[in-house]
């Protein structure tokens, strides 16, 4: 967590007003008004005190959950009277809940008594009484449920959820600075956690610790299309341990709520609380290695080595206290590069179409592995995320990658094929770029970078001048059609200024540089004030933003676009944390991706999803320019987390949805599809390569 002062972003103003110079323009100063009353906020949040609440008397949920002294007053909680989304209504207040009992689901919505100022509450649902007990705690307060089966025969209860409504959603880059939290979740049994931080990654944070009980689940509910679609994460239910109650039984769970002002006394609050901190030097592991992973508490610390033997997952568990158990989640794997090399070759041999009567012959498509057939997209959903363009651009940059340092004719010759089927059927001849054959589809700003990344290498293997006049035609288009505002992923800075300098093209390399150096003032401009795409808010606009102003530094030696990315740093780095299993740690929170490029279309957390490998690209460029070797070192951690979308026959799945369930649908899955999650490969290339 990142304290305010004199620190990056106290340089904000100065990066508002380097692209206009001295002379304040009208919008400018608006944009400085709402930095300036970003600022102060964010400085308030870090002299705030104890976490606090107010109880809603009709249902004796939390209405709110606020830090004192913040004078951001933001709430930590969604607003449940359906101001903030209509659909998110009394029923998920925070304390209220759902279990399944005998079979039979029942819900918790009412009380039928309250005490404590309404601060305690006693609910019936179906055979089972749940009483709810809250008090001031260290920092906070303390909440304790108590299921009571009030029957004369024995309980079942099975899928318990108690609604936790963190308010983590992206009504704009503005309100997100100092209204909106992430909340990061980790139901690790005994120990199970949210550490909730602003979106700004600046100023205190709120967490949540267990005390007592297990939660080994979380549910996430109202999430679709007419929910907010990609731009809400929806109602997140904490989901305590299954249990079998005799009559008169009780069964209860509790935690704490608490400020904290940095990951540190996160740690240690969460230690102090009856937790472990479980840590491991890294999370996938190839076969043959031996991990060393290290449980924390109070007062003690076990260290467990473990030979990884098999490729697949392996919990390691801890019992660090007479009945607290918990755990890490490693993955073993074969081996890192051969495992992309196994990647290769599947999207070779099962992913590229071959029929010459399509007029997609030679494109990279997605695969459907329940059918393990291609995906041909010619079904009611027809959808431009599955098409032959776009995203799967992603698995011709990530051969030619590797044609580079494994060289092969088989690999070349599918290249080849590649780059034509994408010169000839995806763009017109003045490199204006679409989704699909016949010039159908988006013409979408994103396709372009992508393209031209891919004509830009393919100069590099094969010498042909062709490749860099086409790659040099295709960003010339995209920054015809979309200006300098365009927060466009991956942007190929260093490779397309090197290919257009060895090629001989100097006037274009140069005109190419001016167009970048736009680019990065109108990002400086815009500051933190980042601009609304296909989703309001999101992990994948600010880090190409990082990435492309750190490239632009390395490139040009100016100073204001490494401070410009020093100043959004926090914000990029709140979308993470420290959770400890492969899928989790350090990898960018998403919630969207496995609804729109899955085959099963579920919305919900997914844990990993590729483009969460954005912020290794940003970390090892960022490395580059400041020699600051610890974000290399994350970078090489999330691309290596990233393996586990890759299996060991070569194919691979664009998503895992993580949550135990999404609207009453089980998930916690990879999905059938493999799409677009080959730029997870892409990124481990560059971080662990340079290319």
């Amino acid at each position: 967590m990142h304290k305010t002062g004199a620190g990056p972003l106290a340089n904000c103003d100065k990066m508002l007003t380097f692209a206009t110079g001295n002379k304040q323009k009208p919008h400018t100063m608006k944009k400085k008004a709402y930095l300036s009353a970003a600022l102060a906020a964010m400085a308030a949040a870090a002299t705030a005190q104890d976490a606090t609440y107010t109880v809603n008397p009709e249902t004796g949920s939390l209405a709110s959950v606020t830090i004192e002294g913040d004078t951001a007053k933001m709430d930590w909680t969604l607003r449940t009277d359906g101001s903030q989304y209509p659909w998110v209504t009394e029923k998920y207040g925070w304390g209220l809940g759902y279990l399944t009992a005998n079979g039979q689901h029942h819900e918790w919505c009412k009380p039928e008594a309250t005490g404590n100022g309404g601060g305690n509450a006693t609910y019936k649902a179906g055979p089972v009484t749940v009483s709810v007990s809250r008090a001031k705690a260290g920092g906070g307060f303390s909440e304790t449920y108590t299921f009571t089966n009030g029957s004369s025969a024995e309980v079942r209860l099975t899928d318990i959820g108690i609604y936790t409504p963190f308010n983590d959603n992206y009504p704009d880059a503005r309100t997100c600075m100092t209204q909106r939290c992430h909340a990061h979740v980790w139901t690790g049994g005994s120990t199970a956690y949210v550490r909730a931080v602003r979106m700004s990654g600046r100023g205190d944070g709120l967490g949540l610790a267990l005390t007592e009980g297990r939660v080994w689940d979380y549910d996430v509910w109202e999430r679709g299309q007419d929910k907010g679609s990609s731009n809400n994460r929806g109602v997140i239910a904490l989901c305590p341990q299954d249990k079998v109650l005799a009559p008169g039984e009780s069964t209860r769970v509790g935690w704490t709520v608490f400020r904290y002002d940095s990951e540190v006394e996160f740690n240690e609050r969460v230690m102090a609380l009856g937790g472990a901190i479980v840590t491991s030097p890294k999370y996938v592991y190839e076969v043959g290695e031996v991990a060393e992973v290290t449980a924390m508490t109070k007062g003690d610390v076990q260290t467990k080595t473990v030979k990884i033997e098999n490729p697949g997952p392996m919990d390691v568990p801890f019992e660090y206290a007479p009945g607290k158990v918990t755990f890490a989640r490693l993955l073993g794997v074969s081996s890192y590069e051969g495992l992309i090399q196994k990647r290769v070759d599947f999207i070779i041999g099962h992913q590229q179409m071959n029929d010459t009567a399509d007029a997609r012959c030679g494109a990279y498509m997605v695969y459907d592995n329940e059918t393990q057939k291609i995906y041909l997209n010619d079904d009611s959903r027809a959808s431009s995320d599955t098409d032959e363009g776009r995203e799967r651009v992603g698995m011709g940059v990530l051969i030619a990658q590797w044609q580079a340092l494994h060289p092969s004719d088989r690999q070349l010759q599918s290249l080849r094929r590649y780059a034509t089927f994408l010169r000839t059927e995806l763009q017109r001849a003045d490199y204006t770029t679409f989704s699909r054959v016949g010039h159908g589809g988006k013409n979408r700003g994103y396709n372009y970078p992508w393209i031209a990344d891919l004509y830009f290498r393919m100069y590099g293997l094969t010498g042909d001048k062709q490749y860099a006049r086409d790659g040099y035609g295709t960003m010339r288009a995209f920054f015809r059609r979309f200006g300098y505002g365009f927060y466009a992923i991956d942007i190929p800075v260093t490779l397309s200024l090197k290919t257009l300098a060895e090629a001989g093209m100097a006037a274009e390399r140069d005109t190419l540089l001016a167009d970048y150096k736009a680019t990065a003032d109108a990002f400086a401009k815009n500051g933190l004030d980042f601009p609304r795409h296909e989703v309001n808010y999101e992990q994948s606009i600010i880090g190409p933003a990082v990435q492309f102003l750190c490239e632009m530094n390395l490139a040009t030696k100016d100073e204001r676009y490494l401070e410009c990315a020093r100043m959004m740093m926090p914000a990029l780095e709140a979308f993470t944390a420290q959770q400890p299993a492969y899928n989790m740690n350090e990898i960018a929170l998403r919630h969207w991706d496995g609804y729109w490029f899955g085959k099963h279309q579920l919305f919900g957390d997914t844990y990993p999803h590729y483009w969460s490998a954005i912020n290794a690209s940003a970390y090892y460029y960022y490395a580059k320019c400041t020699g600051d070797e610890s974000y290399q070192r994350r970078a090489e951690n999330i691309v290596r987390n990233n393996l586990c979308q890759f299996f060991e026959d070569g194919s691979a799945s664009c998503a895992f949805v993580n949550p135990r369930m999404v609207d009453g649908q089980r998930a916690h899955r990879f999905d059938a599809f493999a799409n677009d999650q080959d730029w997870a490969l892409v990124c481990y290339l560059l971080v662990n390569h340079g290319i």
